[in-house]
């Protein structure tokens, strides 16, 4: 089974989707995926599709949309059957052993298929374990693979109960982590001028994000930029006064004091205050979002996918 999250759901069984049309079963399936190859109890199913409290008949029409995607399965099975069925292969390939009844709930059994989330996480980790290590190449390499598998939002056109959005968010946070490492180990392969109009972008997305100005403050910095880095943060300031009535962070402003010391003495036959260590790449990488299971795959970098669809 091939599960595809990370800007839209779709979900494939031998090369044929198995992704219902209708909003309660794709929004089942959706939930299934996010705990594949788990048990889902029933009371987490009844209350992603009836947040405000199930009907009556609840059980009933749970039991019917499992039907529906059972019967997908089946279709997607049939289109594939082989001629001479291998011992034992009606067995493990039924619908009923893909979208298998336990005790209390349900399990989507992926067979160990492709899952973008998983190969997510699995580089991700490649990447983390890299920027501890101090190489730099390896983890933009492996963390710019972890990004380049984000098509857009995830679960983009399923409408989400409370625990799709815990999960959707979730992933937004990690995405967000490995973007920050990645973007460290680009500023610390010294490659300052290929991200300004990137992180340009991405600061519009994010306004109020701290880490993400700061890595365009020092991008344009090192571009000799002062006055804009400063309009960056300016900006920022703005944003959290207005979002939060917060001041931007005591780090933010120690970057802030540094890039006007750097203006106020470019061009004196001295020598201007460092950027603070904190804003220089380190290879002290935070504690990121540690996955309960990773896939495998082999991927290519695509920094075009790095600003999320909107």
């Amino acid at each position: 089974m091939d599960v595809r999250i990370l800007g839209g759901l779709s979900v494939r069984e031998n090369g044929v989707s198995i992704t219902p049309t209708a909003a309660a079963p794709r929004q089942l399936l959706a939930l299934l995926t996010a705990s594949a190859d788990q048990v889902v109890p029933v009371t987490v199913l009844t209350e992603e599709l009836w947040p405000s409290g199930a009907p009556r008949g609840a059980r009933a029409e749970l039991q019917a949309h499992i039907a529906e995607l059972r019967t997908l399965i089946a279709g997607a099975l049939r289109d594939a059957d082989p001629e001479e069925p291998r011992p034992g292969w009606s067995d493990r390939r039924s619908a009923e052993a893909i979208l298998v009844s336990q005790p209390g709930g349900y399990r989507l059994d992926t067979g160990g298929g492709p899952n973008d989330v998983w190969q997510f996480e699995r580089a991700a980790g490649a990447g983390y374990r890299a920027m501890e290590a101090g190489d730099l190449s390896r983890a933009a390499l492996r963390l710019g693979e972890a990004l380049a598998l984000w098509r857009g939002e995830p679960y983009a056109g399923v409408a989400a109960g409370p625990r799709l959005r815990r999960e959707i968010e979730r992933l937004e946070t990690s995405r967000l982590s490995v973007l920050d490492q990645w973007l460290e180990a680009q500023l610390g392969l010294g490659r300052h001028a290929e991200l300004v109009s990137e992180l340009t972008a991405l600061v519009a997305r994010y306004r109020t994000n701290e880490p993400l100005h700061a890595h365009l403050m020092v991008a344009l910095l090192r571009c000799g930029q002062h006055d804009e880095a400063l309009v960056v943060y300016e900006r920022l300031r703005a944003a959290l006064k207005a979002e939060t009535g917060m001041e931007p962070s005591a780090r933010l402003r120690r970057l802030q004091r540094s890039v006007l010391a750097v203006r106020d003495t470019a061009g004196r036959p001295s020598y201007g205050p460092r950027i603070p260590a904190q804003y220089v790449p380190s290879r002290h990488v935070p504690a990121p979002y540690v996955p309960a299971q990773y896939g495998t795959a082999q991927y290519g970098p695509a920094r075009s996918r790095l600003v999320p669809a909107v």
